[in-house]
């Protein structure tokens, strides 16, 4: 009976859901158009790690300070206000880019101001999502969350034919229309999720509000040292951010310089990833993973994704392929138990907080990949380069995940 009555898919969790689809759908497809653009206008692997890190480093502020101003104020509107503006902001560069004004230090500030925007958006929308989740379903809804997410990747292949058929200004147009949308979606959801606000108003102080911020900054760290379970998690995913950072720089240009196409090649074998997490969702969405195994196993999955990953690249394409297929598998697997243990552990007047501490830390470690294997590369092999970030991220997962097993269990090990 309490199935019934405690449904997943209620009126403002349908909302959410359909429209980040619409624009996971339309950012995933601009995002890869705008990275074969720098490529082709560049010519450079440098410069191109370059425009990634420039995307990447306003995320390391803006996510702390976002975080502690959204656990006082409204997260929902917070997101769709970001949604209008993102769309005003991609109208406008389509527009410039079709008079072909393209210039990379023009373009680095708006990719910074995109990058900003978009930091801000997650923890709104990481810290929203959450309260909309009925009892006993997180573990269903980031199921969902992933799969979606997930076939947003179709748009990665779309995106390729179109870049090469009409250029980059349809894309982000396109992209406009989607955010558009995705905002008068949003606008939707109904008030009277936010209960925190009115907790937080207790310790508001109207004369001291800087310190008031600083004070809130200050207290997303101290609750990540009190919880050693979540800065665990959190530190080791710095680590994982890492190689991500190191991947995102080095596969894409890797592939074009060996293969014919290589985009196409890139997309086929990478994709594999893409179909293991859509299937690996959907087997999570009906399938609950006993609640007293799920530390051991999102523990097994951080050490073989990181060999998969790190040797992929030595095989030939079917091996990369199927390699990146059980990566994608497991990948989803440990994302699902992590994502919804957190965000039902945390409280929800410091998921702000929380999320975007984690998110800070994460992309220090995106930032910090980003730029060193963009430089490693002029010296060493590219995939040479990404089976040592992959193998740095195996011992991390031991020695952190390894060592403080039972507080992350004490996590990890629980029905959502």
């Amino acid at each position: 009976m309490q199935e019934e009555t405690q449904t997943l898919w209620t009126r403002d969790f349908t909302i959410i859901t359909a429209g980040s689809v619409v624009s996971m759908f339309g950012n995933a497809m601009s995002g890869f158009a705008m990275s074969l653009m720098v490529l082709d206008y560049t010519q450079s692997t440098l410069l191109y790690a370059v425009y990634l890190a420039v995307f990447t480093i306003p995320q390391i502020i803006m996510p702390i300070v976002s975080g502690a101003i959204l656990d006082r104020f409204s997260r929902r509107r917070t997101i769709y206000t970001l949604d209008f503006i993102s769309s005003a902001l991609y109208l406008l560069a389509s527009y410039v880019l079709s008079k072909g004004m393209f210039s990379f230090p023009v373009f680095a500030v708006y990719v910074f101001l995109i990058g900003s925007i978009q930091s801000i958006y997650m923890v709104a929308y990481q810290s929203f999502y959450p309260l909309l989740i009925t009892k006993g379903n997180y573990a269903r809804a980031y199921s969902v969350s992933s799969v979606l997410e997930t076939f947003s990747m179709v748009m990665v292949p779309a995106a390729t034919f179109a870049y090469k058929r009409v250029g980059i200004s349809p894309l982000l147009a396109v992209n406009a229309v989607c955010f558009f949308i995705a905002a008068v979606m949003e606008t939707r959801i109904a008030d009277g999720y936010e209960k925190y606000i009115e907790l937080q108003k207790s310790t508001k102080d109207e004369a001291h509000k800087g310190r008031m911020m600083l004070r809130d900054i200050r207290e997303g760290f101290s609750y990540l040292k009190q919880e050693k379970g979540l800065m665990a998690v959190a530190v080791y995913f710095t680590f994982s951010a890492l190689t991500y950072g190191a991947t995102s720089v080095l596969t894409l240009p890797w592939f074009r310089s060996r293969y014919n196409n290589g985009e196409y090649v890139f997309m086929i074998v990478s994709g594999m990833a893409m179909v293991g997490r859509a299937i690996g969702g959907a087997l999570h969405y009906r399938i609950r993973i006993p609640k007293e195994r799920k530390f051991q196993i999102a523990f097994f999955v951080y050490i073989a994704t990181a060999v998969l990953e790190g040797i992929y690249l030595y095989l030939p394409a079917a091996g990369g392929a199927l390699f990146c297929f059980i990566s994608g598998v497991l990948g989803v697997t440990s994302y699902t138990i992590r994502v919804s243990a957190t965000q039902a552990y945390v409280p929800d007047e410091k998921k702000g907080r929380f999320n975007g501490a984690f998110n800070m830390l994460n992309t220090c470690g995106s930032l910090a990949g980003e730029l060193t294997a963009g430089w490693l590369a002029l010296y060493f092999s590219s995939r040479g380069v990404i089976a040592g970030y992959m193998f740095v991220c195996m011992i991390a997962a031991i020695a952190i995940m390894g060592r403080y097993r039972k507080e992350v269990s004490a996590i990890y090990n629980v029905e959502q």
